[in-house]
């Protein structure tokens, strides 16, 4: 037996010889250079984690779980829900497909309709907000005609949902989903006992507000009680104000029961240089304290519901390094691409004092200066080249300063060029929403890149 196969069978061993966590985490698989599904279920395992939720229905991936005791949620993927919602037969085939196979061996116990399907404002998103609940009722009517009774059904939704959540009595849903979608949704899980599924990421409102919004009331650091006017309710951490303006919302519209799960929290372990607090200590911070406030036993619920679990997933599992946007995107992984932590954490909630130090904190508040965008160290030169000649092509964007004898020619090399290219293209057109991405070739810094005569373009935050 190879040496891989034995640490496997050592790691596997170690799990199973303790309870598994009450508290879940999102498995995605956005990354070149991640581990086989194998090998992450494995880690999955040895992290003791209860429940692991994936983006679509991979069969390798449910296969695997079939041998294990992890609680599984799947998901149908957002451009199938308009299908489903208006074609029995297609509900009904999808549930054959993608559950009838793995039962019971796999504990599927959710199928969730969509992912952040409200979040979408494009006129194809839009139309598709309609199609959500029927689709959800699809799933569930085709899951009661094939006998399945042990799976519920839901959605994710991200907090975009509410126009108001501040202070969170005064909570409540957007006017345009409120009364076509929201309340038939809401019909529909209440009818059924299902979750309302809600992504909440505190570090989101905290990094767009961190003089107004305190750190440690982020972190769940204790030492501040803010009161609710309309509720007489005192808050200790921002999470449960983000919670319960969802459940006063809910509580507005007549439904007041409805059980909640956080199907993706999470902090930023980095990110871009504009992005303050990203870093290993506050997401290490953040995701111990929630866990340890997650697994309490009995359970502390919310100011507005106490002493009532809520189940509880961990965005996520890796760090994924083609998810695109800022920086911060592709910073939330438990664990490195190569399997390593990237910082100690112990998803039972037991572990805390054995934890090591961790590296000060170096960007706690938004960084104020100029910014460069330029290749990352390393970079495949022929992908380098295909970016730099797109970000060329583009109108209002002159590489005329790279032509031989101009002042941006020398040194001659694909890094230098694009590097000049990366800033002069981030520069023109980060008001329009561009990045320093470029399917991960690029990155920012604070350091002048611009050398003699060629100034590199660049941005003031």
């Amino acid at each position: 037996m190879g040496f891989l196969a034995v640490f496997l069978l050592w790691l596997l061993s170690l799990s199973r010889a303790k309870a598994l966590s009450n508290i879940g985490v999102n498995y995605g698989q956005l990354g070149n250079n991640l581990p086989s599904p194998y090998l992450s279920i494995e880690l999955l395992t040895k992290m003791k984690a209860g429940y692991v939720k994936i983006y679509d229905a991979n069969p390798d991936i449910l296969n695997l779980l079939s041998t294990r005791k992890l609680k599984v949620s799947i998901m149908v993927p957002n451009n199938q829900v308009s299908d489903i919602a208006t074609n029995p037969s297609a509900a009904e085939e999808w549930v054959r497909n993608n559950v009838l196979p793995y039962l019971p061996r796999t504990k599927i116990r959710h199928i969730l309709v969509g992912n952040e399907v409200l979040s979408s404002n494009s006129e194809e998103g839009r139309q598709t907000w309609y199609y959500l609940v029927p689709a959800m009722q699809m799933i569930k009517r085709s899951l009661k005609a094939l006998n399945i009774s042990s799976i519920k059904v839901g959605t994710p939704m991200a907090m975009d949902v509410l126009e108001s959540t501040f202070p969170p009595s005064r909570g409540r849903f957007r006017y345009d989903i409120r009364d076509n979608v929201i309340m038939p949704m809401l019909n529909f899980l209440n009818r059924t006992n299902s979750f309302f599924f809600i992504d909440v990421y505190p570090y989101f409102p905290w990094s767009q507000s961190p003089y107004n919004i305190s750190l440690d009331f982020a972190l769940f650091r204790g030492g501040i009680r803010i009161r609710d006017p309309g509720s007489s309710l005192f808050y200790t951490n921002l999470l449960d104000q983000m919670l319960d303006s969802l459940i006063y919302a809910m509580s507005k519209l007549g439904f007041s029961n409805i059980p909640i799960a956080i199907s993706e929290t999470g902090w930023p372990n980095s990110g871009d240089i504009n992005e303050p607090g990203a870093n290993i200590f506050n997401a290490a911070t953040y995701n111990r304290n929630l866990i340890r406030r997650m697994t309490r036993n009995p359970p502390l619920g919310t100011p507005a519901r106490p002493g009532v679990r809520i189940p509880t997933y961990i965005f996520s599992l890796f760090d994924e390094n083609q998810k695109p946007g800022p920086g911060t995107e592709r910073h939330w992984g438990l664990l490195h691409p190569d399997g390593t932590p990237v910082y100690e954490i112990d998803l039972t909630g037991k572990s805390a004092a054995d934890f090591g130090p961790l590296p000060a904190p170096e960007n706690n508040l938004p960084y104020r200066g100029k910014v460069w965008c330029v290749a990352v160290k390393g970079a495949n030169e022929m992908q380098l080249e295909n970016a730099l000649t797109y970000a060329c092509n583009q109108s209002n964007v002159s590489c005329d300063a790279l032509a031989p004898g101009r002042e941006c020619y020398e040194p001659v090399s694909i890094a230098d060029h694009a590097s000049y290219v990366f800033s002069l293209y981030w520069s023109k057109f980060r008001s329009h929403g561009a990045t320093c991405y470029f399917n991960g070739l690029a990155q920012q810094t604070i350091s002048n890149p611009s050398r003699g005569s060629c100034k590199f373009p660049s941005v003031t935050l």
